[in-house]
């Protein structure tokens, strides 16, 4: 990239080219590419469907990715190879003596089997009295994908036979296993044609000891009701539930509880009363994660809890989101979200001093409340209207809806403090016009911007007069701006050389530091794809200081 000014020079470590790490050609399509085939969806769904304003005529075909998108959410099981080196171990003698392996101690023993397929572990209960104990006396890693015929290709795509084969031998090694129970994945069986059977697993994971579960339908009726024993299962410390309908909490004892619960994710769960929701964040006294993709039915998320440290929503649809009280609340991520009838829905965010991360806000379909303030176009800051504590900000904006953009200025002076912004250029096919240089010369001081802003990320740029403009006035505003990363979508432009062209007059601009280095990406994501795909894992991850730099488009910069 030529940046025809010698002392706007590029510091990233990919030479005058300055274009970031090489494309990572299907990448993106990596993130799903096990897909299920279409599932037949029976009347009683599609009704539903219909109810909530979701329903397609040709939504039959959108199942093909559901599932998909559900498991690229799910924790991984714990790490198991039916290859185990065992190298270390001395060969039996050749002439056919002692068994050395069960010469081992119990210890050894139960190591092996622990890091065993689950089919391969209950076999070696058939080798002997001892060798049965040591299967029997292993906390249980059960993934019942692994007792798949070797034939299937993939967990998402599961014949009814094979489903029920693997049921059934769930049921035997419940069964059969004392526990505990370290790690539960079901996510194999068509629950709709074995409801009891369903209820008897929660019981036996409930008396058992179950550490943590995943549990996925296959995934039609949508609204399978979980069994009210699901609240026996007091050992939890991670659940993740795919394509249920929520209990009805009310019906519960009071002393239900997941008192050692840290990490909960609902994926396309229906949760019919805001109550319901309220009651699992009471009773999960130590809960530190909630992951929350496709809220079904869900309208409000009321955030009370003196433990959480992250919330994740994925695909939020017409959610309010409200944060009341959550003293240690550190990130709150809003990857995607979507309002039907074209009203914003309300972020509140009252007493979160913890709160570093935020995003990604939108005012075409967030209404920011500060505290009993709703912010507009033309707020000014005031102690009551800020949040200092905010560090890392998302935002997505549609530079051609003059109102909507009208927002940015007043969004960014709620948060001071902001020392990286992420901010994403949203397209519109109703552009109600452009906010001209005039406006940003005449907005006035932005305190994140003039003091503390060193990192700005601007992704989907499409070289569009009002995103110039707007980038012009963060290079004019920024003192101690050290890098500014403009990322275009894959596909937008036919060549870097292009690209290039497109933000040529950002040089034309008097930087305010000119020690700021500009880097040029071309994403690997096409229009249209989902980039949380591939960044949502680390939001929940702390050792991952930025989560939004994790998007394929920025690997191989530093930050």
């Amino acid at each position: 990239m030529n940046h025809g000014d010698p002392g706007h020079r590029c510091k990233c470590s990919h030479g005058p080219r300055c274009a970031g790490a090489p494309p990572q050609e299907g990448l993106a399509a990596a993130a799903l590419d096990t897909r299920v085939r279409p599932l037949t969806m029976g009347t009683e769904a599609e009704s539903m469907l219909r109810q909530i304003g979701a329903y397609t005529p040709n939504l039959d075909a959108h199942t093909v990715t559901l599932l998909s998108c559900v498991h690229s959410v799910l924790p991984p099981p714990p790490l198991v190879s039916n290859h185990a080196d065992l190298s270390a171990l001395l060969a039996p003698p050749q002439d056919g003596g002692d068994d050395r392996i069960s010469d081992l101690p119990d210890k050894l023993l139960r190591d092996i089997v622990s890091r065993l397929p689950v089919k391969d572990g209950t076999r070696t209960a058939a080798l002997s009295c001892r060798w049965r104990g040591v299967w029997r006396s292993v906390p249980l890693v059960l993934v019942d994908s692994d007792l798949l015929p070797v034939r299937t290709g993939s967990s998402l795509q599961v014949a009814h036979a094979d489903a029920q084969r693997v049921a059934s031998a769930v049921t035997r090694i419940l069964d059969a296993h004392p526990g505990p129970f370290r790690c539960v994945h079901l996510i194999c069986t068509f629950l709709d044609k074995c409801p009891d059977l369903l209820a008897r697993w929660l019981q036996l994971l409930a008396v058992k000891g179950v550490q943590e579960l995943v549990l996925v339908n296959r995934p039609w009726p949508l609204n399978m009701r979980i069994p009210p024993t699901f609240f026996a299962m007091a050992t939890l410390t991670r659940l993740y539930l795919g394509v249920f309908e929520f209990p009805d909490t009310r019906i519960l004892p009071r002393a239900a509880s997941f008192p050692h619960l840290r990490e909960l994710g609902l994926c396309c769960v229906q949760i019919l009363r805001r109550e319901d929701m309220d009651f699992i964040l009471a009773r999960s006294p130590v809960l530190e994660i909630l992951c929350i993709q496709v809220n079904m039915l869900m309208k409000h998320l009321l955030l009370v809890s003196r433990s959480l440290r992250c919330v994740q929503v994925i695909e939020s649809i017409d959610l309010s989101i409200a944060v009341k009280d959550a003293p240690h609340l550190e990130r709150l991520i809003i990857w995607a979200a979507t309002v039907r009838d074209g009203v914003p829905r309300r972020v509140k965010i009252d007493h979160a001093p913890a709160l570093s991360l935020l995003g990604y806000l939108d005012p075409e379909r967030h209404s920011l409340e500060i505290g009993n303030t709703v912010i507009k176009a033309g707020t000014t800051a005031s102690p009551s209207t800020i949040v200092p504590s905010v560090k890392i900000l998302g935002i997505r904006v549609c530079f051609g809806v003059r109102n909507v953009a009208k927002m940015l200025p007043s969004f960014l002076r709620c948060f001071p403090n902001v020392e990286r912004l992420h901010l994403e250029s949203n397209e519109t096919e109703e552009p109600t016009g452009k906010l001209s240089n005039k406006f940003w010369q005449e907005v006035g001081a932005i305190e994140c911007m003039q003091s503390h802003m060193k990192l700005m990320v601007f992704y989907g740029f499409r070289g569009e007069r009002g995103e110039l403009s707007f980038l012009k006035f963060v290079l004019e505003s920024t003192r101690i701006l050290t890098k500014l990363v403009i990322v275009f979508t894959k596909g937008n432009f036919s060549s870097m050389a292009e690209a290039s062209s497109k933000v040529k007059p950002l040089f034309a601009a008097k930087w305010a530091n000119k020690d700021c280095s500009l880097v040029l990406l071309e994403s690997v994501f096409q229009a249209g794809e989902d980039k949380w795909l591939l960044s949502f894992k680390a939001g929940s991850d702390f050792s991952t200081g930025d989560p939004f730099t994790r998007t394929a488009a920025l690997r191989g910069c530093n930050f």
